[in-house]
Parts: structure tokens; sequence; C-alpha cells
């Protein structure tokens, strides 16, 4: 098993590395660049070339580049072009929120999904089921930022039970930092539930219909015993894999519902970062949200390994 996670872990550097390396050219591909933000259209020639030499953008970019990789190699992730505050200020500002927001969407969902796709495969063609298939339709149809809309309307405007602006830190208090992110995690982790919910039942009836289930039958196991004990073992593989490649909807989800709820967190930093021009802020995000992603695929292999320690990795036993 040990073999296989270090394999798995030297895959997710070389992507790692992949994202940052495509990243820092593709960002200076774009036309424009952050000189041209910061002077306007209007500045002359000497301006620009003064602060290209002072940003350092004067550089040859495969020098630059070794210089930004050199840095990340020691956690130093540069300073902000526009106003020279550390990015990893920024970052540890921004992150907590949205990161805080995806954490509680997904344990919502979680909650939802696994539940509502138990029932709706124990219970086909029945009342549940329909019931459970055409929540999980509706979810998917609709997207988190339009949920966060509704949500903010009804429990935040009509109902006044919640806010539905800004963000309090959980030092301030539990109670009140859940408040604040309650609306916008619901409405991010209503989406994800609903993706998982159809996974989960359609892979549980896929289990419960084999020939080694109705053999357990016959041998007079229990229904209980056969759901909890055989089905949803076998079940839960491609589970997992769903409810971790659906992490990128509860990610993107944020940023949008960061926008409706007024939270300053990674998504408006990279949105912000993207229109300045901002080039370490933009890698800087970039790169740790495509982490977050390497990280979750990283910890769905793992986790298979231990549902089922048959799964190989390139022909070798985990």
């Amino acid at each position: 098993m040990w073999r296989y996670i270090a394999k798995r872990v030297a895959h997710a550097v070389f992507v790692m590395w992949l994202v940052a390396t495509t990243v820092f050219f593709g960002l200076r591909f774009v036309p424009g660049g952050p000189v041209r933000a910061m002077l306007g259209q209007e500045a002359t020639p000497e301006a620009v070339a003064a602060l290209r030499a002072e940003l350092g953008l004067d550089r040859p970019l495969p020098v630059q580049y070794i210089d930004w990789m050199t840095d990340l190699v020691v956690l130093d992730l540069g300073r902000s072009i526009t106003s020279s505050t550390k990015v990893s200020a920024l970052i540890a500002e921004a992150a907590p929120k949205t990161l805080s927001i995806a954490f509680i969407g997904v344990m919502l969902g979680l909650a939802i999904a696994i539940p509502a796709g138990v029932l709706g495969a124990t219970r086909r063609n029945e009342l549940a089921d329909y019931a459970a298939t055409l929540a999980a339709f509706v979810g998917i149809s609709m997207p988190a930022f339009f949920v966060g809309i509704l949500l903010a309307i009804v429990f935040g405007v009509w109902l006044g039970w919640l806010p539905v602006l800004g963000y309090v830190p959980i030092s301030e208090g539990v109670v009140p930092w859940l408040e604040h992110l309650l609306l916008p995690s619901i409405a991010v982790g209503l989406p994800y539930a609903a993706g998982v919910t159809r996974m989960m039942r359609s892979s549980l009836i896929e289990t419960l219909d084999e020939g080694y289930m109705r053999t357990a039958l016959a041998k007079g196991v229990s229904s209980r015993t056969q759901l909890y004990k055989h089905a949803m073992q076998n079940a839960l593989i491609p589970v997992v894999t769903i409810a971790g490649i659906q992490l990128a909807l509860v990610l993107g989800g944020s940023v949008t519902v960061e926008i409706v709820f007024g939270i300053q967190g990674l998504g408006r930093l990279l949105v912000n970062s993207i229109l300045e021009r901002n080039y370490p802020v933009t890698q800087v995000t970039i790169l740790l949200i495509s982490g977050v992603f390497v990280f979750m695929n990283l910890l769905v292999d793992i986790v298979y390994t231990a549902i089922d320690p048959r799964i190989r990795y390139g022909g070798e036993a985990a």
C-alpha cells in the first residue's frame, strides 16, 4: 500500500509542477500586462520601461520562471504587484473563507446524498425514489449562484433568519461564523448532493442486482446485513470517484457564491488579480485551487485502497 501511495504522491507533485509551469507562461502570453493595467494605455514608453524594470518583468522569461520556481520551493510566494502586500498574507486572509464554504458544503451534501441515494435504491419505483430522483435532477439543473440568490431572498430577506452579506471569523465565535456561512454552504452543497445522490442510487442498485447478493439472500442473510456489510462497500467505489470529481463543482460554485453573499474569498481575489494582471497573486491562487483538486484526487485514490484492498496501481498490489 505504501508503494502505491508513494507513486500517487509523485504523480501529484508532477501535476502541480505542470500546472505551475502552464500558469506562469500562459499568463505572460496573454495580451496586455500589469504595467499597462497600472499605467494605462497612454503611458509613455519611458514610464513603461521604468516600471517593467522595477517589477523585474524586463528579465528573460526563463530567468523569471527559474526564480519563481525557486521561491516556490522555499515557500516564498512573492508580493502583489499592485499593493506590495505579501501574497501569502492575501491568501491567508481569503482561503479560510472559501475553504470553509466548500468544507461545510461538502459535509452537508454528503449528509443529504448518501441517505437519499440509499433510500432511492432500496425503494425503487416508489414515492420516495421518485422524490429523491426529482430532487436530484432539480439540484443538478440549478447553478450554485442561483440557489444562493433564492436562499438569500427567502431566509435572509423575507424571513430574516440568517445574514446574507459578509463573513465573520471563527475567532469571533462559532455561532456567528456558522450563521454567515450556512447559506453560501447550502448553495454549493445542494448541487453537489444532487450529483452524488444519483451516483449513489445507480451504483447501489447495480450492486444489489448482482448474483452474489441474491445468493446471500437465499442463505438467509438479512436485508440490513446485505445492504450495509456487503452492498455498500462495493457501491461506494464509484461514489467516492464522483464525490471527488464533483469537488470542482463545489469550488467553482464557491467563486460565484462569494460574490452573491459579498464574501472576499479566493474567488474574488482571483477575479480581481486577473483583471489587474497581477501575476504573483493570480499564479498562487490558481496553484492553490489546483492543489485542492490534486489533493482530493490523491485522497480518493488512497480511499480506494481502504474500501477495496484488491485495487492495484500499474499492475502492482496496493
